[in-house]
């Protein structure tokens, strides 16, 4: 029986060793050795790639642009996910029209999407014509909030569908009592749905953390970190290390590390946070 139990879990466990644990093995070998792209290998070097990388110019303004674009992303895409699933919660006449135009934009790849976005952005695309504008990506804020935008359109149907399961999953009777306690709805949705909801909003909020802090796909097509390197991602820097200019994959690898490290520090803090709220 345990033979059995272990010849289930072992394509599982083959899968996270080829594609998870060989490469993050590769990728720290790499980050402690002189490895360029055209040359290979030199030897040991450790720590020379992390210093390297915290000396690096760029480095702590695409730590702070980084952090700065998850947290915005991640307040206003929430915040908006949440008012339309609480729209689409119950039904009604137009709630199936809702709830589809809310996720067609999802099913559009981001790379497919920044595109869209790009051709829309640029000076000869019509509604900015028509509106006299230049450009909305010719300055770090406008090229900042123009990437939130996009994300925002592409992503908050997704996450409104992940918080829409959550609010169905509340029982009617919880609301029922809460009426008849003489609730209002402000008081309802404070102590009755926001708590209940929690869990939902907490993997949300992981998903969309960590999404923001890989971000590249958005910045690579609309900015390509511009103006002024003022929109270059920490993994922007990573792909602009190892193959654009420097074509130092042992600096990169060193900056991937400290990245890898990051998001187990943010996740396990959020994981942490909610499990001591639930109890």
């Amino acid at each position: 029986m345990k033979l059995k139990g272990w010849a289930y879990a072992a394509p599982t466990a083959l899968f996270v060793l080829i594609f998870f644990v060989v490469p993050i093995a590769i990728v720290a070998r790499m980050s402690v050795s002189d490895w360029r792209l055209l040359t290979g290998n030199r030897g040991f070097n450790a720590p020379e790639n992390y210093q390297d990388v915290l000396d690096d110019r760029l480095f702590w303004p695409a730590v702070w642009f980084t952090v700065k674009y998850t947290v915005v992303t991640t307040v206003i895409l929430l915040g908006l996910a949440l008012i339309m699933a609480l729209i689409v919660q119950e039904s009604g006449r137009w709630t199936g029209f809702l709830r589809t135009s809310f996720l067609v934009p999802s099913a559009l790849g981001l790379a497919s999407a920044s595109l869209l976005f790009y051709a829309l952005y640029s000076p000869q695309s019509t509604p900015l014509e028509f509106l006299g504008i230049d450009s909305f990506l010719g300055t770090p804020n406008a090229a900042l909030w123009s990437t939130v935008v996009l994300i925002v359109w592409r992503f908050a149907g997704f996450y409104m569908l992940l918080l829409l399961v959550g609010l169905q999953a509340i029982p009617g009777d919880v609301y029922e009592a809460a009426r008849l306690d003489g609730a209002n709805r402000l008081q309802t949705f404070r102590y009755v749905t926001l708590p209940l909801l929690k869990s939902s909003l907490a993997m949300c909020a992981i998903l969309c953390v960590t999404g923001s802090m890989l971000a590249f796909d958005q910045f690579y097509i609309l900015t390509k970190g511009g103006p002024d390197n003022s929109t270059i991602t920490v993994v922007q820097l990573i792909y602009n290390m190892a193959f654009y200019g420097q074509n130092n994959l042992g600096r990169a690898a060193a900056l991937s590390i400290l990245v890898l490290a990051a998001l187990l520090i943010v996740n396990v803090v959020q994981f942490r946070g909610l499990r001591d709220k639930e109890g």
